[in-house]
């Protein structure tokens, strides 16, 4: 299985300023990578409002894994989207 090395609040950000950006996904714009790369920022606090949905799997999610392992590995995801804090 492949790993990404991008974090998971970032690629689902990036997918959802694609989804609103992009010609090919109901957007405005043909070339839309650049402004994707400038505005993806802008989608984080809604990429993390569905990472927080996907905390609990559903009946079909839960009968294909663990749930506790899948849980764990969202709120991996939750915690890495969040700046780290610096203590003076």
């Amino acid at each position: 299985m492949d790993v990404s090395t991008t974090p998971v609040a970032e690629r689902v950000a990036r997918v959802l300023a694609g989804q609103r950006i992009s010609a090919n996904a109901g957007g405005d714009s043909e070339s839309a990578s650049r402004l994707i790369d400038a505005a993806w920022a802008d989608y984080l606090p809604d990429a993390l409002a569905v990472l927080k949905t996907l905390r609990e799997p559903d009946k079909a999610m839960a009968a294909a894994g663990d749930p506790a392992v899948w849980e764990a590995m969202i709120l991996a995801g939750i915690k890495g989207a969040k700046p780290q804090t610096v203590v003076l």
